[in-house]
């Protein structure tokens, strides 16, 4: 997702101690520069050629050739990621992980150049991570400072998410690909003459259909461990022995597909829902992870669909509003316009969702605080939410 890096990177070099302690005093007060000096995390990362893109959370940079890492990093979840980099300046996929940093914490990885990855092979712990302890000052000159002045807007968009969650929801392997990693079959001349000899002997038939096309395409498998472990959302709309007019009702309102999720997958904890509508929204916006932003929008629709359990879920609701005003603000409004239909998803969903509130028997503080946020959105990006829907406006019927 390339048409995301401009929207969010900043653009420096690393390594060069462009960004040390007297230059964040012009973006914080020295108490706050001294504190993350000398209790913030440092994330040392060796050997990485110059050009790389770096990044972690919400910043992005070309490294230099001094750099060997980042410093002040403050306590708690962060995103690091990465993309290598080649002569004519083009950056291969981007890969990142999440990680906790505690206090103090010094994070050593190595880049592996036949990778072009970090080395799986090299743990740095014990003596040798001693080594950098004792070398804190010396080593501090190559380090360039966590920059301050977006940690709240990293924080704003991971502020539900905790460190149980994501290890619960990355891959198996840790990592974040913004490209899958799928299973390559060996072959030899054997197999290669076998799968030549069982070819038609005839032309090439161009496909009638996408599915006579999607046939011809080869079986591709994504390697396990490595795709995200997204919440599945429960494919039963409804309660078993449901009556036709319940149906119908399970139909239009999401609550018990929500009910459902909670209980069954979350452990009826609404903060973890939150989570992963936070999640998969920085899996794509920062990971460049398409299927974040498919997951994003299924548990969106599904939280601004759940009008029945507006009067049980006060606090849930609540946190959702405050998760999305942060979101909204951070891509462009026509990116959501949808390419076939020309409607555009938020508005949509966000209108039902309004609706939903305005209409049910929810808390009067809900009520406000949506109220508020409907009238920001409409002043800030001109979105309409009071027009009616082109699919439930009344159709004219011309009679002779």
């Amino acid at each position: 997702m390339i048409l995301c890096r401009d929207n969010l990177a900043t653009t420096s070099t690393l390594g060069k101690r462009i960004l040390d302690v007297p230059s964040l005093l012009d973006i914080m007060d020295q108490d706050t520069a001294q504190t993350l000096f000398k209790e913030g995390a440092i994330f040392v990362f060796l050997d990485v050629p110059v050009g790389t893109e770096f990044g972690i959370d919400y910043n992005s940079w070309n490294v230099g050739p001094e750099f060997r890492g980042v410093k002040m990093i403050p306590a708690g979840l962060h995103f690091v990621y990465y993309s290598a980099c080649n002569k004519e300046g083009q950056t291969a996929p981007r890969t990142g992980f999440f990680y906790n940093f505690r206090k103090k914490e010094i994070v050593v990885r190595k880049w592996n150049r036949l990778l072009e990855d970090i080395d799986p092979d090299i743990d740095v712990r014990g003596d040798m991570l001693q080594k950098f302890h004792d070398n804190k000052e010396e080593m501090d000159r190559y380090l360039g400072a966590y920059p301050y002045e977006n940690y709240k807007k990293w924080v704003s968009l991971s502020s539900c998410m905790s460190e149980s969650l994501v290890e619960k929801l990355q891959p198996e392997n840790g990592k974040i690909l913004s490209v899958s990693e799928f299973i390559s079959e060996s072959s030899d001349t054997a197999s290669r003459k076998k799968a030549n000899d069982n070819q038609p002997d005839k032309s090439f038939i161009e496909p009638t259909s996408a599915r006579e096309a999607e046939s011809q395409l080869p079986q591709m498998k994504v390697q396990p461990g490595t795709f995200i472990r997204f919440t599945e959302l429960p494919k039963k709309r409804y309660p078993e022995g449901s009556t036709p007019a319940e149906i119908t009702k399970c139909s239009m309102d999401s609550t018990y597909i929500l009910e459902t999720l909670l209980k069954e997958n979350l452990n009826s904890i609404e903060k973890d829902l939150l989570g992963e509508v936070q999640f998969s929204f920085i899996c794509f916006l920062i990971g460049q992870v398409f299927d974040g932003f498919d997951q994003w929008k299924k548990l969106v629709h599904l939280l601004c669909s759940s009008e029945s359990a507006l009067t049980n879920h006060t606090q849930l609701f609540l946190d959702f509003i405050g998760v999305l005003y942060f979101q909204v603000h951070e891509i462009p409004e026509d990116f959501f316009v949808d390419i076939v239909s020309q409607s555009n998803f938020l508005t949509t969903t966000l209108q039902e969702f309004f609706s939903n509130v305005d209409c049910s028997s929810a808390d009067q503080s809900l009520k406000r605080k949506c109220r508020k946020f409907k009238e920001h959105l409409t002043s800030k990006f001109r979105w309409d939410f009071d027009s009616e829907p082109d699919e439930y406006a009344p159709v004219v019927v011309e009679t002779n």
